[in-house]
């Protein structure tokens, strides 16, 4: 059979072949309607990236509405991660929706107004507490597990949760700001680590990141209001060079590295 009657039959046959389209890879989202969820969600959906982007509000912010506007393939859906309830729901929703990363972003630091002084001994705010612990310690157990069906679905199966060093138990605390808050992410890492165990067997990979100090809008609109914090403490990473190392960070890390916490870049960080 000569060549041009080889090269004819196979345009005849790409005709006739069905278009498979290809799946763009999905993330998942929490706390994505400012600071670094939100960095997130830019950088995934500029990648082409499915963006489900998530938020606790009774209407969708204007800082999503606007990026979904540029980027038709971010869904904007509502979860407040302390509610097994609206996670449960959520996922039902998503049922059959593969995810291949999911980012436990959302978390408290200080009260609304960015004080932080009602974690100091002697002014303990157990309100607070409760809330700091529900949304950084409960919230990222919630949403993994009401998850956990559709990262089996996806390819990457990977479990990402911002922490913090600010929660290491090794190392030395230059001062003790945010007391609920450094507990809470203490908490954070030991539940990953436990989770990395139990979800090694099943393909999925845990990991815990530290973004360092970030210039995120939330920090400077609170800047003056943290009793013990000085201008001069002010963060020196900018949101897309923290997200853009931390993705990068993601793309290489595989089940080899589940239960590790890293730098942004995926330097190894002691607990």
């Amino acid at each position: 059979m000569s060549w041009s009657r080889v090269c004819s039959l196979l345009v005849v046959v790409a005709l006739i072949l069905p278009i498979v389209p290809v799946q763009a890879d999905t993330v998942l989202i929490t706390g994505a309607n400012s600071g670094i969820g939100l960095e997130f969600a830019k950088q995934y959906a500029a990648r082409h990236w499915t963006v489900i982007a998530t938020h606790r509000h009774a209407q969708p912010p204007d800082t999503l509405k606007e990026l979904a506007t540029k980027y038709p393939n971010i869904r904007i859906e509502t979860l407040d991660v302390t509610s097994p309830a609206q996670a449960e729901a959520l996922a039902a929703k998503l049922h059959d929706v593969p995810i291949d990363v999911l980012i436990n972003n959302a978390g408290v630091y200080a009260e609304s107004d960015g004080d932080a002084s009602t974690q100091n001994f002697g002014h303990f705010n157990f309100t607070l507490m409760d809330t700091i612990l529900a949304v950084n310690v409960k919230g990222p157990l919630i949403v993994s597990q009401s998850f956990y069906p559709n990262i089996l679905l996806g390819h990457q199966k990977k479990i990402i949760s911002i922490s913090s060093t600010t929660g290491q138990l090794t190392q030395p605390s230059p001062d003790t700001i945010g007391l609920f808050y450094r507990a809470s992410k203490a908490a954070l890492n030991r539940e990953m680590q436990l989770l990395a165990q139990v979800l090694r067997p099943r393909g999925i990979t845990v990991v815990l990141l530290h973004p360092g100090t970030v210039h995120t809008e939330r920090f400077y609109e609170h800047i003056g209001k943290f009793k013990d914090l000085k201008l001069s403490d002010a963060g020196t990473l900018a949101p897309s060079f923290s997200v853009g190392r931390m993705i990068a960070t993601i793309d290489r890390v595989t089940l080899k590295d589940s239960g590790r916490f890293l730098l942004y870049d995926g330097s190894p960080l002691p607990w």
